[in-house]
C-alpha cells in the first residue's frame, strides 16, 4: 500500500511510470513528488515505489 494524494492505494506495478498508468493518468501531463521530492518525467520509469511511500500527483490548472 502507498499513499496517493493522501489516499491509501494498492498498486500492482512498482515503478512510478507504471503506477501512473495504473492510476489512470496514462500520458497526462502531471508533476510528481515521491516522499516529498520532485520526480521528473525522465526518472519515473526507474523510480521504484516502496510500501508506505507517499506519492503526490499534481495536474496543471487552467484559467486565470
Amino acid at each position: 500500500m502507498i499513499l496517493v494524494n493522501d489516499e491509501t492505494k494498492i498498486i500492482k506495478n512498482h515503478s512510478l511510470a507504471d503506477a501512473l498508468i495504473e492510476l489512470g493518468y496514462g500520458e497526462t501531463k502531471v508533476a510528481t513528488a515521491l516522499d516529498g521530492q520532485f520526480v521528473p518525467r525522465s526518472a519515473r520509469a526507474s523510480r521504484i515505489l516502496n510500501e508506505g511511500c507517499r506519492l503526490e500527483i499534481l495536474a496543471p490548472m487552467q484559467g486565470g
